[in-house]
């Protein structure tokens, strides 16, 4: 006499639109005992001799004493259904301590009074259950054990099972955050590797069932993990074991002396959509798309923002991605911009910033400090002369790298420039720093033990200053040491109008006219006239050669631009 089994009790991953309060699962679970089973068997045999006469051994049939050797009930996501266990603790109000708990408590004071619950062996955990933290440690490898298939969970699964568990370990009675140390400033490689889980946002729901003998029901040493749903709350839905889908039942045996055995039904009972409900919805997500398609374009517009008449718009989107050659380690920069003659900037554009501290790391022979910093920035430049389109001059990025240790000891540690790229587009730029050098033990001590060095009053004077108005810029007896480099990623747009040039347009007016010079002036315009004709003839019967609705729209754009 054997029995078949469904032995696939891995997860099912499943995809819906649908809201997840809408899904509603139907769990049965029927004790197997002797009588059951060789009835089951018996019935088989008569179905498949049916055809030679055989009867049906209906004094065998089990029905009528099930009693409480099986149940079934219809659970919707996060319903609460109360164990015996539950229900003997939360009518005592003083084990109540959480607001959940008490409510728990008013819920089951309803039931006592009213006809009691529906459920018996079956019951749930959800989400904020203090239970539902406990269950993925031991419940869990339990609940692999009891049923057929035997699987031994991964070092990932086992980390990812704990990731609630540690959560839920830091709330503490009076709200309060633990004095706990957060951050961890210097991790080791095995703190890395036990640390590094994927923590997505899960809600999670357990259905479980006591499988105690009657009369002994109440036990937390009987209760058994029968389903567990999760949710990302973007549609995903997670189920273990799957649905049985027509297939066989899932098997489960309990522990102890007994090693009972019970069938698992698990079925999707949740309502199918209405025909027209789901074209609604569909429509209704229609609209909802173009509406915000519409909003969007709203917000670009139709047309490019442009500068005024004559004026040169430059646009940078900047990031410092690293810093590499330095001394000494906790570097940070500090920049600012500097603008040419004829430039100008917004009011509320910030010409200088500091980037965030950062620790070096060891690449090959040089230690790399890598900031990514982000910055951006935006200047407008306007011509003195309609007829100069040239820029004379780019703004600048002056920089300066600055050392920082655990003692607060500052070091200057070199200074760069960075001349704005002429040309749009993307560039990657390494800037060379050095620094001032002052000759001397003294000097060298005093940047060892308690930091500082020479430093420059004018950033500027790392390039020719903007001020400076001779011809040769003198530095005669500065010293200087090379330090590092800094690399820069640029993003550069340039957008610009340029000015109309009546005198030009005259010139080649007057170049026209001088090419006709065998005509009158009159026959010069009777030539032009003609021609235009021509043009125009041509133009109407490529007109009517173009689809209407074409036509039309160019001509509301016409009266809109002219408008």
């Amino acid at each position: 006499m054997t029995d078949c089994w469904n032995t696939d009790t891995g997860e099912a991953v499943y995809r819906s639109r649908d809201a997840i309060k809408n899904l509603r699962i139907k769990v049965r679970i029927e004790r197997v005992t002797s009588t059951s089973a060789l009835s089951q068997h018996l019935q088989q045999q008569f179905l498949s001799r049916q055809d030679r006469g055989a009867i049906e051994l209906e004094t065998l049939s089990s029905q009528g004493q099930t009693g409480d050797n099986e149940e079934e009930l219809v659970v919707g996501w996060q319903e609460k259904f109360f164990s015996q266990y539950e229900m003997e603790l939360f009518q005592n109000e003083a084990a109540c301590q959480t607001p959940l708990d008490r409510q728990y408590h008013t819920e089951v004071k309803a039931l006592n009074r009213g006809k009691g619950r529906r459920n018996r062996r079956i019951f749930t955990y959800s989400d904020h259950d203090r239970y539902t933290s406990c269950l993925p440690l031991h419940q869990l490898q339990h609940a692999t054990d009891i049923f057929t298939t035997k699987s031994n969970p991964t070092f990932l699964a086992e980390r990812m099972a704990s990731v609630r568990h540690r959560r839920q370990e830091r709330r503490t009675m009076d709200s309060s955050v633990p004095k706990s140390k957060i951050i961890n400033w210097e991790p080791t490689e095995e703190f890395v590797r036990s640390r590094h889980v994927v923590n997505n946002v899960m809600q999670t729901m357990h259905i479980m069932g006591d499988l105690g003998p009657s009369g002994r029901l109440g036990q937390k040493e009987n209760e058994c993990l029968l389903v567990t749903i999760k949710t990302d709350g973007c549609g995903t839905v997670i189920v273990k074991p799957d649905f049985n889908k027509g297939k066989e039942p899932y098997r489960i045996v309990t522990e102890g002396e007994r090693r009972e055995v019970w069938r698992l039904t698990v079925e999707n009972v949740s309502g199918s959509m209405k025909p027209e409900d789901k074209v609604r919805e569909q429509n209704m997500y229609k609209d909802l798309y173009i509406r915000h398609k519409e909003y969007l374009n709203s917000l670009v517009g139709q047309d490019f923002e442009m500068p005024p008449l004559g004026i040169l718009r430059y646009m940078m989107n900047g990031e410092i991605v690293s810093a590499q050659g330095f001394e000494y380690d906790n570097l940070y920069i500090h920049f600012f911009m500097e603008l040419p003659n004829n430039w100008s900037s917004r009011p509320f554009q910030s010409m200088s910033g500091v980037t965030q501290t950062c620790r070096t790391k060891t690449l090959g022979k040089e230690n790399v400090a890598f900031f990514s910093y982000p910055f951006n920035f935006e200047a407008f430049y306007m011509t003195e002369k309609e007829s100069d389109h040239s820029v004379p001059q780019w703004p600048v990025l002056y920089f300066k790298v600055l050392s920082l240790d655990s003692w607060q000891r500052y070091r200057t540690e070199g200074y760069g420039y960075l001349l704005f790229p002429a040309m749009p587009g993307k560039h990657t730029m390494t800037c060379h720093t050095w620094r001032p050098l002052q000759m001397g033990t003294v000097s060298a001590l005093r940047r060892f033990f308690i930091g500082g060095s020479p430093e420059l009053e004018d950033h500027s004077y790392v390039r020719i200053p903007g001020t400076f108005k001779g011809e040769r810029l003198s530095r005669f007896g500065f010293c200087t040491e090379t330090t590092g480099s800094v690399t820069f990623n640029l993003n550069c747009i340039q957008q610009a109008r340029a000015f109309v040039d009546t005198a030009m347009l005259k010139k080649r007016r007057q170049r026209v006219f001088d090419q006709l010079g065998g005509f009158s002036q009159q026959g010069a315009v009777c030539t032009i006239l003609e021609a235009f004709q021509r043009a125009r003839k041509k133009m109407q019967e490529a007109r009517k050669s173009l689809p209407q609705d074409l036509i039309s729209s160019a001509s509301q754009l016409q009266i809109e631009s002219s408008a």
